[in-house]
């Protein structure tokens, strides 16, 4: 197979390092990779084939002659809040995308999140006027892609709820937060829920991207990542097991008594806390894992992937994962991940 310029962003995140790891391993490309801080990067990049480019988003018209040549490029950068998610999120992604040659380029795979999306794949309003700032940011930047020059070689990537990580490298904001929901589930196996999500693993995720730079979807459309949906009630059911709790019986957790517990314990929620409270079931058409293409799924089910991370020792949390926020939950420091 003949070997391809690829410029990524975001490698020091956690699906940046299965990314790059799964890239460098796995196929003879040549790598260009953007990072702020080269020390983050916990895979050994030194190869040949590695180009280590140190910068960041916000002058990416640094790399205007490098862009020009450029086969794939695999855009993972993202920031999650403030000035930076406008100006990284949405003006310098498409302005690096604008630097990009289309007679050269044969495929952009721009990461999304599925939180901008409906359960039928269509954008999600509430995303727009009730998201925070990275999922307005993405919402924004997704509605201006079919302006572009290149825009029908942009295939977009949705993920869902995201784990990863491992001694070598960075928990994702929902594995991070892995032994915090675990503490509790002596309590949460008395509760039943209504609700619905999809998850994936980071090492799953770089399978499927590796797939697509190897084979261009043509004409280029859009892909959400993630595994078959399950419930919370299943989730509960499957956590307990994992940790050794059984369930007796289960009090139903209606909308109203959730209210309750927000007023008794005074918890502070933001419009799109409010909103995915609410709007419960964040499932969505035609999901996508090595498995659709005909690859190894590394995480098919709960199970296997609470197995998984808990045996990778993930650290303790700072901040717990939250099963019902939906959309893709990779956390960056620092306010952004480049």
């Amino acid at each position: 197979m003949t070997s391809k310029r690829i410029f990524v962003t975001g490698a020091s995140g956690c699906i940046g390092h299965y990314l790059t790891e799964t890239l460098i391993q796995e196929t003879d490309h040549e790598l260009y990779l953007l990072v702020r801080n080269p020390a983050k990067l916990k895979f050994d990049w030194r190869s040949p084939r590695v180009h280590l480019l140190q910068g960041d988003m916000r002058r990416i018209e640094r790399f205007a002659q490098l862009l020009g040549t450029i086969d794939v490029a695999v855009l993972v950068a993202t920031a999650w809040g403030g000035v930076d998610a406008y100006d990284i999120n949405i003006l310098k992604t498409l302005k690096l995308m604008e630097l990009l040659d289309p007679q050269k380029c044969e495929q952009v795979i721009y990461f999304s999140t599925a939180s901008i999306l409906d359960r039928h794949n269509e954008l999600l309003e509430p995303a727009r006027h009730q998201g925070t700032d990275y999922i307005f940011s993405k919402y924004q930047c997704y509605k201006r892609l079919s302006r572009l020059p290149i825009a029908s070689r942009v295939t977009t990537l949705f993920p869902t709820l995201v784990f990863g990580g491992d001694r070598t490298k960075p928990y994702s904001h929902l594995s991070s937060g892995l032994p915090e929901v675990l503490k509790w589930a002596n309590l949460i196996r008395f509760f039943e829920a209504d609700g619905s999500f999809h998850f994936i693993h980071a090492k799953d995720i770089a399978t499927v991207v590796k797939h697509l730079i190897d084979n261009p979807p043509e004409p280029a459309r859009p892909f959400v990542l993630g595994n078959q949906a399950i419930t919370v009630n299943e989730a509960i059911s499957q956590i307990c097991a994992a940790v050794g709790q059984s369930i007796s019986f289960r009090i139903p957790l209606y909308p109203w008594l959730a209210d309750i517990f927000i007023s008794l314990f005074r918890i502070q929620m933001s419009s799109w806390d409010r909103f995915c409270l609410n709007y419960r079931h964040f499932t969505y058409k035609d999901p996508v894992t090595p498995a659709t293409f005909g690859l190894t799924t590394y995480s098919s089910n709960l199970p296997d992937l609470l197995r998984i991370t808990l045996a990778s020792q993930p650290p303790p949390p700072e901040e717990a994962g939250d099963l019902l926020s939906g959309g893709a939950e990779e956390q960056g420091s620092g306010g952004a991940s480049e």
